[in-house]
């Protein structure tokens, strides 16, 4: 075991766990948007940012990535990591201004848009923190998005903006967006789900008659497990 100092907690953890995951453990609470525990972290918003050491021997490190260590002494709200957190939210809000999810998050940390921070007029809610292109290569399997241009206009998409064949519309990249970018429709009748410019035909769970989950998801899954589709048939409440 490890022994560590998080804002003035005496702390026990295993080696190799992260700050972050070491202080959500013991009820700290440390603002992400790009963090998933299905997911290996990425450091990719930096709004986890923690200050460890004492004295004039600190620096600024992204506690998602940073592992604990014997004696480590760790702030996670000093006013230098707060001035981190407030610039990088600045810069996120103004990439997506029309994030509700983050305005919220700015909000309950006291943060206003300032106005030299110019933002985006394009209607984007992306900050680019990668949970969806990650969640759909690494855990649905399927790499059904990716990135696509530069600088300002880099974004998340299908290859060539186009409806993907490998897409099987299960929405995991939906569910994962932490500021809502991802919209996935259903259809009034629930028979039609629609999400990258696809439409797709919602299965009926043969217990109850609702529907339930994608038919190419089913295939899917039927394709990767080896179990027949008929007996995925059957929604998660019906099991």
């Amino acid at each position: 075991m490890v022994n560590l100092t998080i804002d003035n907690k005496k702390i026990q953890a295993e080696e190799g766990q992260t700050l972050l995951d070491v202080a959500r453990q013991n009820g700290i609470v440390i603002p992400t948007l790009c963090h998933h525990e299905s997911l290996e972290p990425s450091g990719a918003c930096r709004l986890c940012s923690v200050e460890i050491g004492e004295g004039s021997r600190t620096k600024v490190v992204t506690s998602c990535l940073y592992p604990v260590a014997e004696g480590l002494v760790v702030n996670t709200a000093s006013e230098r990591v707060m001035n981190v957190r407030r610039t990088v939210i600045q810069l996120l809000l103004a990439r997506a201004p029309e994030s509700e999810q983050l305005a919220k998050m700015a909000e309950n940390m006291g943060i206003s848009p300032e106005p030299r921070f110019k933002a985006s007029e394009d209607g984007n809610k992306c900050v680019l923190c990668r949970l969806c292109v990650r969640t759909c290569e690494k855990i649905v399997g399927v790499s059904a998005i990716g990135f696509s241009s530069r600088g300002p206009q880099k974004n998340v998409c299908t290859p060539f903006h186009e409806p993907s064949n490998v897409c099987i519309g299960c929405g995991a990249c939906s569910y994962v967006c932490p500021t809502g970018e991802i919209e996935m429709l259903t259809s009034p009748a629930g028979d039609v789900r629609t999400i990258w410019g696809r439409d797709f035909k919602m299965a009926v769970c043969k217990v109850c008659g609702r529907y339930f989950a994608p038919e190419d998801q089913l295939q899917y899954i039927s394709g990767r497990t080896g179990v027949p589709v008929e007996e995925l048939m059957v929604c998660s409440s019906c099991r």
